[in-house]
């Protein structure tokens, strides 16, 4: 009587919370819900559908110069200039003027906080100048760049991504990318620690070094109004007219320890990334798919963490 009593309590649970997630489907284009350790999807919708990410695609121009930094052996205090052409058409809420001069830091702290594209733009070019003189080649730097997001992309398996400039804004040729690619992205880039530390911070001042030797300040506030809550603690925001609301989350438990016969314990994360794309209420949407994804999450566990095949 117990155990069917358990059962019965279980499956009036995760009843209770399908709804939840029907919602979530019906209000995104895509959405999907998986174990950052393994990359398994617990839940999803329409997760292979080609739709552009606006500003999610900043999370892959972060690994991208994360990596020059770690492989070069750069210096993140290190001065990037704003390039001509990088303000126009865009919205300017730092006041960054082509010829100012910004930490990579604090550019990527811009890009990763407050979603700057003017910030992402200038690490690319940055990054571009590099690659363009260690190559010798012709190629723009931020062409170079890009090209560099596609080959993490491939190298990832995102086999529906395609990168067309290194902040995400509305192309007429459309970039694009998946609810299932978006994943694969975040677990890379969550692996990397500094990544991690950019994003759980909700405000951040930065400097700017301004021509003629004069200095100014700003204070960044994260775009992610979720951060904090439910124990979240990234990951990265995106709207655009083509793209919709997007977001993407993460958000941890304790890790679990389990005794082996021998006496040996086994330690296991729990963290879930939450993307969703295409939403008009990409936060709530967020928070609805993350707690039915956590009794998805401890269903599966019980279930001794099957993997898709």
């Amino acid at each position: 009587m117990k155990l069917r009593f358990t059962a019965f309590f279980l499956c009036a649970s995760l009843c209770a919370l399908a709804p939840q997630a029907a919602r979530a489907q019906e209000a995104a284009a895509a959405y999907a819900v998986a174990d950052a350790s393994t990359g398994h999807i617990l839940s999803a919708g329409h997760p292979n559908r080609k739709v552009q990410i606006a500003s999610l695609a900043k999370i892959a121009t972060a690994v991208v110069v994360l990596d020059w930094i770690k492989v070069g052996n750069q210096n993140p205090a290190n001065l990037a200039t704003i390039p001509p052409g990088a303000t126009v058409g865009v919205e300017n809420p730092i006041g960054f003027q082509p010829g100012d001069q910004v930490s990579l830091r604090d550019l990527l702290y811009a890009m990763l906080i407050q979603s700057d594209n003017i910030a992402a733009t200038t690490l690319a070019d940055h990054v571009g100048r590099d690659l363009q003189r260690s190559a010798q080649s012709g190629v723009k730097p931020v062409d170079l760049f890009i090209a560099q997001m596609n080959a993490l992309a491939r190298n990832l398996g995102m086999t529906h991504t395609r990168f067309l400039n290194p902040s995400g804004l509305d192309s007429v040729e459309a970039p694009y990318s998946t609810a299932r690619d978006v994943v694969l992205l975040t677990r890379a880039a969550l692996q990397r620690s500094a990544f991690r530390f950019y994003v759980s911070q909700k405000e951040r001042r930065i400097t700017r070094s301004l021509p003629g030797g004069k200095k100014a300040e700003y204070n960044l506030v994260n775009t992610n109004e979720l951060l904090g809550k439910d124990s979240i603690d990234g990951v990265k925001t995106g709207q655009s007219a083509r793209a919709g609301g997007c977001v993407v989350l993460s958000a941890a438990r304790s890790l679990e320890s389990i005794q082996n016969p021998d006496g040996s314990y086994t330690v296991t994360p729990r963290r879930l990334i939450v993307v969703v794309l295409g939403s008009r209420d990409r936060f709530n949407d967020g928070l609805q798919l993350l707690n039915s994804g956590w009794s998805l999450y401890d269903q599966w566990t019980a279930q001794g963490r099957p993997l898709e095949k």
